[in-house]
């Protein structure tokens, strides 16, 4: 069975190109790959975008929607599953376990949150999955530079920087799934809490 990956991305129609052409690239990259994504089941945005590609290009695509959003109806049928949970938390919750890895494309502040929990399951070793940033467009440089500015003033750990990963091309970002290597991720008091 293919590995699936968990896409965060914009569920948004009015965004420049440049955005939507990367999520297809990788969408379709994925599928080349033979991985089956995960996602949140709309039929908009970049999110449609890319997992439209992957199921053009041989993988499954399995959505997960809350029911509010589901009521609106903007989910698509092309999903072998469609999921439907209470609320966002569940939502996450049950994306994580379908996953096998993370990757966030361009997205707002629902991206950025789902993308905060999952490098914190990480960092406390709730998971050793690839969590991987698609910058296209520069989009997460200054993210980027926020999690710098975390680790200088010692609101994270220098070996923070080994729970993610800013790939600059959706070909960077397939080749590190491709070849991930978990490492070994000690949790202790002193990991994190001391210095």
């Amino acid at each position: 069975m293919s590995k699936r990956i968990c896409v965060f991305a914009s569920s948004c129609n009015f965004l420049d190109e440049s955005y939507y052409k990367a999520a297809c690239d990788f969408g379709r990259l994925l599928g080349e790959a033979g991985f089956d994504m995960v996602y949140g089941g709309s039929s908009l945005g970049m999110m449609w975008k890319c997992a439209e590609q992957v199921k053009n290009y041989g993988g499954n695509i399995i959505g997960v929607m809350p029911e509010k959003l589901y009521n609106m109806g903007v989910f698509t049928d092309e999903c072998i599953e469609l999921k439907i949970t209470k609320g966002m938390r569940e939502r996450k919750a049950e994306m994580d376990k379908l996953s096998d890895g993370i990757v966030a494309l361009a997205g707002g502040f629902g991206t950025l949150e789902e993308l905060s929990e999952m490098i914190v399951q990480k960092q406390l070793g709730y998971n050793n999955k690839p969590i991987v940033l698609l910058n296209t467009n520069g989009f997460y440089d200054k993210l980027n530079e926020f999690f710098e500015q975390l680790i200088k003033e010692n609101f994270a750990r220098d070996k923070c920087r080994e729970l993610y990963y800013i790939a600059q091309t959706p070909s960077d970002a397939v080749n590190y799934l491709q070849n991930y290597v978990p490492k070994e991720i000690s949790v202790t008091m002193r990991d994190i809490y001391k210095r």
